[in-house]
């Protein structure tokens, strides 16, 4: 059994990170903590809604009720990179070049790395934000489909439109899928044709008992692990049309627990299960072979994070139980 060090924070935790080898938690209560040679506490918001890490350059951006974007250095340090007074900022993403996406309400915002802001207004409330992997284009999830917008260039976005509501977004490591959680227990993506003339292809990916709330790729794209069902539901996407047509691998299967967060693996193709106990185990789609990180805790999972050298994992749960597992250990 890995070795867990804990750490018992009196909040819902938003998300785990890795900076470096520094673990970060970020809560709802708009503190950023860190084991850093012991327990420290940046305070960026006043309520925080939003986290992700800028792999780009090793901080983490979070959004808060208070209006503000900020970007954490590994030290702690806090930089305010934009404010929207009186408006909730609950979505962020980090994209090339030092630029930065977030959202408030029908409107989706990128800041460059110069501090220049462009504005993208959309029909109904922005939902999601995502950089493709090349080019410095945003897909935009809202009701009814998602909006892609070139960053640098105006003119009309292309829309890819399917009925319902769409609350998530993430492309593919290689850029040829855009895939959205939705409100209705389903994944919906597309095949991006870069063709003149091409037609956008439809995959659907439903039969989920809840809500999605979970996304992570492989190391290579080859597969996307997801939550919402008892078992991490993870697609095929190595093939020219991803998974249509094809069966998930359902991985780390439990009768009546969810699973409510998966983080795949750095180098290898295994992913971590985090799940409504607070378990977490760890399961390799090769061979379906399962090792119980931790066992059951405080409140579900909601967050996981990888070291860069895939020995170290940080979990965290809407209770505060959160810890680093050392796979070494």
């Amino acid at each position: 059994m890995p070795t867990v060090a804990p750490l018992d924070l009196d909040d819902h935790v938003v998300a785990a990170a890795f900076l470096g080898d520094v673990p970060f938690f970020a809560t709802a209560s708009g503190a950023i903590h860190r084991l850093d040679h012991g327990q420290k506490v940046t305070q960026a918001h006043d309520g925080l809604l939003a986290c992700i890490r800028d792999e780009a350059n090793d901080t983490v951006i979070t959004g808060g009720e208070d209006g503000k974007v900020q970007r954490i250095a590994a030290d702690g340090t806090a930089t305010l990179l934009a404010e929207v007074p009186r408006k909730w900022i609950s979505v962020v993403a980090a994209g090339p070049q030092g630029a930065v996406g977030f959202a408030e309400g029908r409107t989706a915002r990128v800041r460059l790395a110069d501090g220049t802001i462009k504005e993208f207004a959309e029909s109904r409330s922005v939902e999601g934000i995502a950089f493709a992997p090349k080019g410095l284009r945003i897909g935009v999830a809202r009701y009814n489909g998602v909006s892609l917008h070139w960053v640098a260039m105006a003119g009309q976005p292309v829309d890819l439109e399917w009925k319902g509501a769409h609350t998530g977004i993430t492309f593919s490591p290689d850029g040829r899928f855009v895939v959205t959680s939705m409100q209705e227990n389903a994944l919906h993506g597309w095949k991006l044709d870069t063709k003149p003339g091409a037609d956008t292809r439809h995959m659907r990916m439903t039969g989920y008992p809840a809500k999605v709330k979970s996304l992570s790729w492989s190391v290579k794209g080859k597969w996307l692990a997801s939550s919402g069902a008892p078992a991490a539901i993870v697609w095929p996407f190595s093939a020219k049309d991803g998974p249509m047509g094809k069966p998930p691998l359902e991985l780390g299967t439990r009768a009546d627990v969810m699973v409510t967060s998966v983080a795949c693996h750095p180098a290898e193709e295994v992913v971590a299960i985090g799940y409504s106990d607070g378990m977490v185990l760890a399961a390799r789609f090769a061979d379906s072979r399962e090792v119980l990180l931790r066992r059951p805790g405080k409140g579900a999972i909601t967050s996981m994070a990888w070291s860069r050298n895939g020995k170290l994992l940080a979990f965290a749960s809407e209770a505060g139980d959160c810890g680093v597992i050392d796979l070494a250990g």
